[in-house]
């Protein structure tokens, strides 16, 4: 005598998991973010002098590592008036990493840089700088992390 295979299309439970896949196959509404009033196509038109730059905690290690003014630096690299900040999660961030970064924690605290509040409690600085990108769009931000660009450049506007 042949036995039917527990694998058959025939058998009810088999059924009853095939109904549910067709289910949830069945396209469901795309959910789409709202364009930004502020993009005039890719440009975006609330970035203007002066401008408000971000700082990464590797941004100012590099520029510590080459001797470089950062206020100074950036003034002469975009050719108006730029105000560095820093939000809670970057210098939580450069507390954390102890006495070798004392230097660039005390650059950091420097009364020329603008000190920005953020609402993620202990997050990653790279994910908390991203976030703070998205919701305003008026930033530039300044790092030399490869990853974090690459994320910063999939957002429309945000250079």
């Amino acid at each position: 005598k042949k036995i039917i295979s527990p694998k058959d299309a025939r058998i009810k439970s088999n059924q009853k998991e095939q109904k549910a896949l067709a289910e949830s196959k069945k396209e469901k509404p795309r959910h789409v973010d709202q364009a930004i009033s502020a993009l005039f196509f890719q440009y975006n038109t609330q970035l203007g002098p002066p401008y408000h730059i971000l700082v990464d905690t590797n941004f100012i290690n590099f520029s510590i590592r080459n001797k470089m003014d950062i206020v100074r630096s950036m003034m002469d690299c975009l050719l108006a008036k730029c105000i560095p900040c820093i939000t809670d999660c970057v210098m939580g961030e450069l507390e954390k990493l102890g006495a070798k970064y004392k230097v660039a924690l005390k650059l950091a605290q420097d009364p020329r840089f603008e000190r920005i509040p953020c609402q993620c409690k202990g997050c990653y600085a790279d994910d908390c700088l991203v976030n703070m990108v998205k919701q305003w769009r008026c930033f530039i931000v300044a790092t030399c992390d490869k990853e974090l660009r690459g994320r910063i450049r999939k957002i429309p506007g945000v250079p």
